[in-house]
C-alpha cells in the first residue's frame, strides 16, 4: 500500500490522541482529556484532508457518543448536548438558506441582477473588481449562502472574461477576487453566511438580524473596503481592457422578460428579506424564517419552485460537519476542556480595551495558522477566549466577534477558508495557493487594524463590557 500525505496525516493524528489520552496533562482528565484527545484528533484530519470533512465530523460524532460519560448524575454529558446544534435554528437555517438559495439561482433572478449590474456600471478591469465586491455585499442579502453566490457570480465573469479578451493571468486574478470578496462581504449580515454566523453568535447567546448589523455591519464593511483596496493594489492587470457590454446586452436579451418563475422568486426574496430585517420586532427568529420560506418554495400555487430533486442542494456532509464543530464548543465546556485551554491565557492584562483586542486578535490568528478550518477554530478558540475576557469584564459579544472576524476574514491557506477552497478549482476561480498566500499575508496586518476598530466600535454601542 502506498503511503501519501492522507495515510500519514491518518496515522498521525490517530497517535496523537493516543499520546495525549495517555500523558499526564495537570489540570486536564475524565472526560476532557478524552474531549481534548478526540478534537486535536480531528482538527488534523480537517487542516490534512484526511476525508470530506463530513466523513471526520461523523467519526467524532460516534467517538463521542462511545467514548463520554453520558450519564447527568455523575458530571457526564448527555447524548443530546452532543447533537444539541438540531434542536435549535442554526442547522435548520441552513437547510432553509441553501433551498433559497438554489431558487434564485436556477431561476435566472440572481443572473439578470448580476447583468443588470455589470451592464450599466461596469467598463474595465477596476470597475470589474468593485463591481464583484458590490454584487457579493448587495447579493448576500438575496443568497444566504456565499458558495452559490460566488458561483453565479463567477458565471457572469466568464461570460465578461470571454467577450471582453481578457489574458489568462488577468482571468485568474478576476477568478481570485469572486471567492476573495465572499470572505469579508459575507460577514455585513448575519444570513451573508447562514453556516458560520449563526455559528458566532450563538457564543453569545444568539442575535437579530438588527443585532447583527449593529455589531458586524460597520466593522465588516470596513473590512470589505481594505480587502478591495489591498486587491486593486496587489493584483493590477497586466494591460487595460474594455468590457463589451454588447455581449451583456446579448445575455440580457436571450433572458427576455421576467418569467411567472422569476417574478416568483423574487417575491419570496423580498418577503425574506422584510421578515429577517424586522426579525426584532415580529420575534420569529431568522432559522424558522429561512426554513419556513425554503419549505414555502415547494408548496403549490404559491411556490413550486422547488421539487424533490432539489433536496440535493442541501449538502448533507455539511450538516454534520457543523454539528460536530458546534459539538466541540459545547461539550468542551460541559467536560472542562474549554477552561483548561483558557488557563493558559493571561489572567489579567492592562491597557484597556484595544490591547485586549490585539490580544485576542494574535491568540486568534495563531490558532487559525494551526488548526486551519474557521468553524474548528471557533470550537476551540471562541469558548476559550470568552473565559479570558469574563475575569476582564469583556462582553461575550466584544470576545466573541473579534475572534470571530479574525478567522474568519483571514486566511494564508486555501484550505484554512472554505470560501476560499471551493474556488481553487481549474472549473471555479482558476486560482491558486499563490494568490491566496499573496493577499492572505497582507491581511494580516489588516486584522489588527479591524480589532482596534471593532474594539472602539463596541465601545461606542455600549456591548464593549459586561
Amino acid at each position: 500500500m502506498k503511503f501519501g500525505k492522507r495515510e500519514i496525516s491518518f496515522i498521525v493524528g490517530i497517535a496523537v490522541a493516543l499520546l495525549i489520552w495517555v500523558a499526564p496533562l495537570p489540570g486536564l482528565e475524565g472526560d476532557a482529556k478524552i474531549m481534548f484527545a478526540l478534537t486535536i484528533m480531528t482538527v488534523i484530519f480537517w487542516a490534512q484532508g484526511v476525508a470530506q470533512n463530513g466523513y471526520t465530523a461523523g467519526l467524532l460524532l460516534v467517538l463521542m457518543c462511545l467514548l463520554l460519560n453520558h450519564d447527568p448524575d455523575t458530571g457526564g454529558t448527555p447524548i443530546a448536548t452532543i447533537f444539541y446544534a438540531w434542536t435549535g435554528t442554526t442547522i435548520w437555517l441552513i437547510v432553509g438558506a441553501y433551498l433559497i438559495a438554489n431558487v434564485v439561482k436556477t431561476s435566472g433572478l440572481g443572473d439578470r441582477i448580476a447583468y443588470l449590474y455589470m451592464g450599466k456600471f461596469v467598463t474595465g478591469y477596476n470597475s470589474i473588481i468593485i463591481g464583484i465586491f458590490v454584487l457579493t455585499a448587495v447579493m448576500s442579502l438575496l443568497i444566504p449562502h456565499p458558495w452559490p453566490r460566488a458561483f453565479l457570480i463567477m458565471a457572469v465573469m466568464k461570460v465578461v472574461i470571454e467577450s471582453s479578451g481578457i489574458e489568462k493571468e488577468d482571468a485568474v486574478k478576476i477568478g481570485f477576487c469572486v471567492f476573495a470578496a465572499s470572505v469579508p462581504c459575507s460577514l455585513i449580515f448575519i444570513t451573508g453566511d447562514a453556516t458560520i454566523n449563526p455559528l458566532a453568535a450563538s457564543y453569545f447567546g444568539g442575535a437579530t438580524f438588527a443585532q447583527w448589523v449593529l455589531y458586524m455591519g460597520i466593522p465588516a464593511i470596513i473590512a470589505s473596503v481594505l480587502t478591495l483596496v489591498l486587491f486593486l493594489v496587489m493584483f493590477k492587470p497586466s494591460k487595460e481592457y474594455s468590457v463589451n457590454k454588447e455581449e451583456i446586452a446579448k445575455k440580457l436579451a436571450e433572458m427576455g422578460p421576467m418569467g411567472p418563475v422569476e417574478r416568483k422568486t423574487a417575491i419570496w426574496v423580498i418577503i425574506a428579506v422584510v421578515l429577517w430585517a424586522t426579525d426584532s420586532i415580529h420575534g420569529i427568529d431568522i432559522g424558522w424564517i429561512t426554513l419556513g420560506i425554503g419549505m414555502l418554495l415547494a408548496m403549490p400555487i404559491i411556490g413550486d419552485l422547488n421539487g424533490p430533486k432539489d433536496w440535493g442542494a442541501v449538502p448533507l456532509h455539511v450538516l454534520v460537519f457543523l454539528t460536530a464543530a458546534m459539538a466541540i464548543g459545547k461539550v468542551g465546556g460541559t467536560t472542562g476542556m474549554n477552561a483548561w485551554i483558557a488557563s493558559f491565557l493571561p489572567s489579567q492584562v492592562g491597557g484597556g480595551m484595544i490591547v485586549i483586542a490585539l490580544i485576542i486578535v494574535a491568540i486568534s490568528m495563531v490558532v487559525h495558522m494551526l488548526l486551519g478550518s474557521v468553524i474548528a477554530v471557533m470550537g476551540v478558540a471562541v469558548p476559550a477566549i470568552l473565559s479570558f475576557c469574563e475575569p476582564l469584564g469583556i462582553s461575550a459579544i466584544a470576545g466573541t466577534l473579534i475572534c470571530y472576524m479574525t478567522v474568519a476574514g483571514h486566511y494564508e491557506f486555501p484550505f484554512q477558508h472554505l470560501n476560499m477552497l471551493v474556488g481553487a478549482t481549474p472549473d471555479t476561480g482558476n486560482y491558486t495557493q499563490a494568490e491566496t498566500l499573496k493577499l492572505g499575508t497582507a491581511l494580516i496586518p489588516v486584522m489588527f487594524i479591524l480589532g482596534v476598530v471593532m474594539a472602539i466600535w463596541f465601545q461606542v454601542i455600549g456591548v464593549a463590557y459586561v
